[in-house]
């Protein structure tokens, strides 16, 4: 295997600016107006805690990636281009936080040609190896009535799940885009909820964060960034790498934007991954869903804001990890799988945007709890107000009009490695028929151009976790029995 250092200064990660011609740098430009500012600015500081220099923490500029050295120091040569410098968090270590935001960077001063930034991190006092973490998608608040209903109903709903762990166990949160819904007043009330829920959270940038009077995207970001640094950057945890990117590029025109990966992300991405050993376990988070199966559900072509068109690229830089990747976006919750990547696109906090209690696929409003062991991780999806043992809902026989014999039921965290069997009166029927389907409840709560009442647009949407039976005539009570990928077994009966 190549030497780490001597792989990170061949990929140019050592300090040293790209190479850009002197000339060019020195050259008078023909108008001041609109000027690149490429003079060199010298980062430099130093990671330490309790006084002690931290070895190997990589630091950035969101252009090039260095290691500090044995004793904790760092030197970074950088451009007014840059905005931040900031840290990869080690393992074993508190996530440095400010009212429950992550807070693991520094502005750059671009009046300044040498600046000194250090970084003072806490030793955790229990071993991180094992920890959880959960993925808050879509929190995507208008009003003020809808920031209440966040403080009121989600965030009780993690403090006691947190609080239904052993004390002490290390704990983080990631608010996985769509903080809120274009009113940027409301950040306020974001980082107040995220405040009562007593962990960290490292945020991630959706369409609805954009600043959408901006003429390109390379601008459209400045809000967020005034509020939360960075909008890619990693961490570590235990035997975890974390990865947060920014795959909402805006192309310049109210609401639009596509989902894709600038070359600058991909480019840092390429020198994070080198500090990874290989065969890890990598979590990455981004706000629009890299893959979906809602194109082929609708049997349309795929949306260019609804996946990230460069995603192949993407999972060619991870190729030789585990990889885990968060997203929200799509108000479903859907899950792929393929070699080593697996997807977790989340159902919403905000549910169908704060209209109803389940997203548009029949899934509740909630979120996704990952419990990692090592490098091996198990989750659950926790619907808001239910018990985690709450994982399926029965329709009785006829309530989905197009399927008027049968009962059905949503599964809505299935993977292709659940098992969802049904029992008729105790007696063991088989597998419950899989298919492609509108949840009914979404359809009584959204379905038509009246409904609902607050927001019109929102309709039912077809999912991939429905599933069928046709009990008997003289069927007196029906079993659902569904058993997850970890061996949880999940049950729900109804009366006929």
């Amino acid at each position: 295997m190549l030497n780490r250092r001597n792989f990170l200064k061949n990929l140019g990660l050592t300090g040293s600016l790209l190479t850009v011609p002197a000339a060019i740098v020195n050259a008078n430009p023909f108008s001041k107006r609109g000027r690149i500012d490429l003079s060199l600015i010298n980062l430099k500081g130093k990671v330490s805690a309790n006084g002690k220099g931290l070895a190997g923490i990589a630091v950035t500029d969101g252009i090039n990636i260095t290691q500090t050295d044995k004793n904790g120091n760092y030197q970074l040569t950088s451009n007014p281009t840059a905005e931040f410098v900031y840290i990869s968090v080690p393992r074993g270590y508190e996530i440095p936080s400010e009212n429950g935001i992550a807070s693991f960077y520094k502005k750059i001063d671009k009046n300044k040609v040498v600046q000194t930034n250090d970084f003072q991190l806490t030793a955790l006092t229990v071993d991180d190896t094992n920890h959880n973490f959960v993925v808050w998608a879509d929190t995507q608040m208008r009003s003020k009535a809808d920031c209440e209903l966040l403080k009121t109903q989600s965030v009780p709903d993690l403090q006691a799940l947190v609080q239904s762990y052993p004390k002490g166990t290390p704990f983080h949160g990631i608010g996985c885009g769509d903080l809120v819904w274009d009113k940027f007043e409301l950040f306020k009330d974001y980082k107040e909820a995220i405040q009562m829920c007593g962990i960290p959270f490292y945020n991630v940038i959706g369409n609805h964060d954009m600043d959408i009077e901006a003429r390109t995207d390379d601008l459209s970001a400045n809000t967020f960034k005034d509020q939360f640094g960075p909008t890619y950057y990693s961490f570590n945890r235990g035997e975890l790498h974390y990865i947060v990117l920014d795959d909402v590029f805006y192309i310049g025109a109210a609401k639009r934007y596509i989902g894709y990966l600038t070359e600058n992300q991909l480019q840092w991405l390429e020198q994070d991954l080198a500090t990874v050993k290989p065969g890890s376990t990598i979590i990455l988070s981004l706000h629009i869903p890299t893959f979906t199966g809602a194109a082929r559900r609708a049997n349309k072509d795929e949306v260019l804001g609804g996946t990230v068109s460069n995603r192949e690229k993407l999972y060619k830089m991870l190729s030789g990890f585990k990889v885990h990747i968060m997203s929200g976006h799509t108000h479903f919750n859907d899950n792929w799988e393929e070699g080593d990547i697996m997807e977790h696109n989340h159902g919403t906090v905000c549910g169908a945007w704060w209209t109803g209690p389940i997203c548009g696929d029949g899934t509740p409003s909630g979120y996704g709890v990952y419990e990692v062991t090592g490098s091996d991780i198990k989750w659950h999806y926790k619907s808001t107000g239910l018990p985690k043992e709450k994982q399926l809902r029965i329709y009785s026989k006829g309530r989905l009009k197009d399927a008027p014999e049968e009962i059905s039921a949503n599964v809505w965290n299935y993977d292709h490695r659940w098992k969802v069997e049904w029992f008729e009166d105790g007696i063991a029927k088989g597998d419950m028929e899989h298919r492609t389907a509108l949840d009914p409840w979404a359809i009584e709560l959204y379905e038509g151009p009246q409904l609902p009442k607050k927001h019109k647009f929102v309709e039912p949407t077809l999912n991939d976790h429905m599933f069928f039976a046709k009990p008997s005539t003289d069927a007196k009570k029906i079993k659902v029995k569904a058993t997850d990928r970890f061996g949880n077994v999940f049950e729900e009966e109804i009366s006929m």
